[in-house]
């Protein structure tokens, strides 16, 4: 998996992504038209079995990979994108794990640093390390000066599934990233003041992303059923609000975006309990308010929202 800041160095990430989730796949080609805006010069959406891709962090994903290509390769006909070989790719959630790691004391040496990452992450993940492909990235220091990591993990073996699938098609995987960290990428490159939040839902729970000045604020995955779904919610935004605001905060310092993207709760419900909690008057950003025009209003915006805010680092 690379690494999330190597488009730093090698910005060259295509401009077609494929999206896979339990059921869905997509597809999609974006354009830039100005700055940060974009339209999707070709897309498209099917749903497939749900035997094809079975998510999951331990387990194998992918039990049928030819039928899998299949169903890829006559999605791609259909948006007219058969001629691409460069693609990324956004994995479903319950395939990767995502931890943010707080170094509790300074340490002396990089070498002492690496161990207590390591020690770390098989904790978090539990899973030997050599087992994993992990990409991480040095965030902010906390407000206590300690220092910290968003750490990205999925299994080799599972990974090598995914890779193989697009093997198959002739298709070379230029990124590779869970469905959270695409969509994300609206956020971050339509960033202001104030803090952003990112509710990324599924039948299994969701993931919440708290970002402060572009970066990962707070990182929060929950496995949960549709009624634990706003409880758990509630949780998330009392340790933002408790944590992580500062008292006597101005409109600046506070929540001032909200995305909501797929299922277990509806985007006005998940509005009102922000608002509920935090005191604010947001809405759900939708599509054009990130600088993506769609073809139609009957084009879903969450089916594509991750691999299309991947195909945004093409740029």
């Amino acid at each position: 998996m690379p690494n999330l800041l190597s488009r730093l160095v090698d910005p060259r990430y295509p401009a077609t992504a494929i999206g896979l989730e339990k059921g869905v796949a997509s597809v999609v080609h974006l354009e830039r038209i100005k700055g940060a805006a974009c339209k999707l010069r070709r897309a498209a959406t099917f749903n497939i079995a749900e035997s094809l891709v079975r998510p999951g962090f331990d387990e194998t994903n992918i039990e049928q990979p030819g039928q899998l290509s299949a169903a890829l390769n006559e999605l791609a006909a259909s948006a007219g994108l058969l001629k691409q070989k460069r693609w990324s790719m956004s994995l479903p959630e319950a395939t990767t794990r995502t931890l943010v790691l707080t170094m509790e004391s300074q340490t002396q040496s990089a070498a002492e640093l690496q161990d207590v990452l390591k020690w770390k992450v098989e904790r978090g993940f539990g899973a030997p390390i050599e087992e994993l492909s992990i990409s991480k990235e040095r965030l902010q220091k906390d407000s206590q000066g300690r220092d910290r990591y968003l750490v990205i993990a999925v299994r080799k073996s599972v990974l090598a599934e995914y890779e193989a699938v697009l093997e198959s098609l002739g298709w070379r995987a230029g990124l590779i990233l869970p469905r959270h960290l695409g969509e994300a990428q609206w956020l971050v490159k339509n960033g202001g003041a104030g803090d952003s939040l990112l509710l990324s839902g599924s039948s299994q729970g969701f993931t919440g992303v708290i970002f402060r000045d572009k970066h990962p604020l707070i990182v929060r995955t929950v496995t949960c059923t549709e009624e634990e779904f706003e409880d758990e919610f509630y949780r998330l935004l009392l340790f933002y609000r408790d944590r992580s605001v500062p008292e006597g905060a101005t409109a600046g310092q506070t929540l001032t975006r909200l995305m909501v993207i797929g299922e277990g709760i509806t985007k006005q419900r998940a509005g009102e309990i922000v608002n509920e909690t935090t005191g604010g008057d947001l809405r759900p950003l939708e599509a054009e308010d990130l600088g993506l025009q769609l073809p139609s209003r009957d084009f879903s915006f969450d089916s594509i929202a991750a691999p299309a805010g991947l195909a945004t680092l093409s740029w």
